[in-house]
């Protein structure tokens, strides 16, 4: 069951263009003349072994990391030199690689924490953000029995649950997903990418970095391949199923199944 207030931003689903972003570290070129869109209310897979840009892509997006050149568009406006937390308020959330959350606060705190921007309303709207965190706690029941023990003695799919909870706490139209099967169980992971279908029905757009390919073409509307900093192959979840055997070989490192190394 999909929450009403998740069904509300429906209305006015994020769609994301990049076009031709470069971002370098020093001498290193992390991404070279990136263009793609997130189509509202779809789901956007970005694929490629380690190293491929996928992340530092995502950062570009929210600000963590500069851009050299290139333009950012949400909702057909530009974004690129807004601050991050302007992003935020303008609906853009994203969920880091690694379940970055507050290991020493209680899962109660790390969801209030996830709508810092939104606290800083009127009664009425602290309200609400009690109403939304409760609403996460339908949906994962775990972390409500959970909700006073510290984030950091959660297991691994706990944590995911809970950083993805933490970023819906912000109401975006777009989410960023960073790699959010790393390190979990297959059934935990079933689970999530379940929430995740859910989310897009709901309306959300969602951008999905994943280097388990066969997850992310089971469940993107949409995929890009990246290498090297580059696009190097884009299409619907049907052709690239097509084609899975030689990106596999070419791009990916893994068989069609299997995850990057």
């Amino acid at each position: 069951m999909i929450p009403r207030w998740l069904r509300l931003i429906s209305e006015v689903a994020g769609m994301l263009q990049l076009k031709n972003i470069k971002v370098s570290y020093g001498a290193v070129e992390a991404l070279n003349g990136i263009t793609l869109k997130a189509t509202g209310g779809l789901i956007t897979g970005i694929i490629g072994v380690n190293g491929a840009g996928k992340s530092t892509c995502l950062k570009a997006i929210t600000g963590l990391v500069p851009t050299q050149e290139g333009e950012i568009l949400f909702e057909d406006a530009p974004v690129k030199t807004a601050a991050v937390e302007e992003r935020v308020k303008l609906g853009i959330s994203q969920v880091l690689e690694g379940r970055r959350l507050f290991s020493d606060q209680s899962v109660q705190n790390n969801l209030l924490l996830g709508a810092f921007l939104r606290g800083r309303g009127g009664k009425d709207e602290k309200k609400l953000i009690l109403e939304d965190i409760e609403k996460i706690y339908d949906r994962f029941p775990i972390l409500r029995k959970r909700r006073q023990q510290m984030a950091g003695s959660l297991s691994g799919g706990e944590q995911q649950m809970l950083v993805i909870g933490m970023a819906l706490m912000s109401r975006p139209k777009l989410l960023l997903l960073d790699e959010p099967s790393l390190g979990l169980a297959p059934k935990i992971t079933e689970e999530i990418f379940e929430f995740i279908k859910e989310l897009k029905e709901s309306g959300i757009t969602i951008l999905l970095v994943e280097q388990m390919a066969a997850m992310t073409l089971k469940n993107a509307d949409y995929v890009y391949v990246f290498s090297r900093g580059r696009i190097v192959e884009e299409g619907t979840r049907e052709k690239l199923l097509q084609l899975s055997d030689r990106l596999s070989d070419l791009y990916l490192g893994q068989g069609k199944t299997g995850r990057g190394q």
